[in-house]
């Protein structure tokens, strides 16, 4: 029960920064995607590391990534070739990190963001100076 409080609260606290200068209907839009990308994250974190060097040792080769990575990644059909994560995208240019960041996933949990039309809204919690501290959340 008190994971499920915790929870609520946060989805809660960004709904309270979005108010104003976002529609009700549009808070899932923004919420949701930042969900599916911290819980992406946090799935690939133990294989980070390994999916960086796989990257770095191929990103040259004529040789197709996608095995490789996936490999480094323990079989998993995602991956994410960024050295950045949400804790180090720093207090500027967010928007600029945070869009390389996304990028470098595989292709099929980019395909996702795009979906969700992410980047758009990205751009406008940056106009309304509300990025860094959803990201922060």
């Amino acid at each position: 029960m008190r994971n499920f409080s915790t929870t609520a609260s946060f989805l809660w606290s960004v709904a309270d920064l979005l108010r104003g200068d976002f529609k009700q209907s549009q808070y899932g839009r923004i919420i949701l995607p930042f969900t599916l990308l911290r819980r992406l994250e946090c799935v690939l974190a133990p294989t980070k590391e390994a999916v960086l060097a796989a990257y770095e040792q191929y990103k040259d080769s004529d040789l197709p990534l996608d095995p490789f990575l996936q490999k480094a990644a323990g079989g998993l059909k995602f991956y994410n070739t960024s050295p950045l994560d949400l804790n180090s995208l720093g207090e500027t240019q967010v928007l600029d990190n945070l869009d390389t960041y996304i990028r470098s996933f595989s292709p099929a949990a980019r395909e996702i963001f795009e979906h969700f039309n992410f980047h758009t809204y990205l751009e406008q919690l940056d106009e309304a100076n509300l990025l860094y501290q959803v990201v922060q959340r």
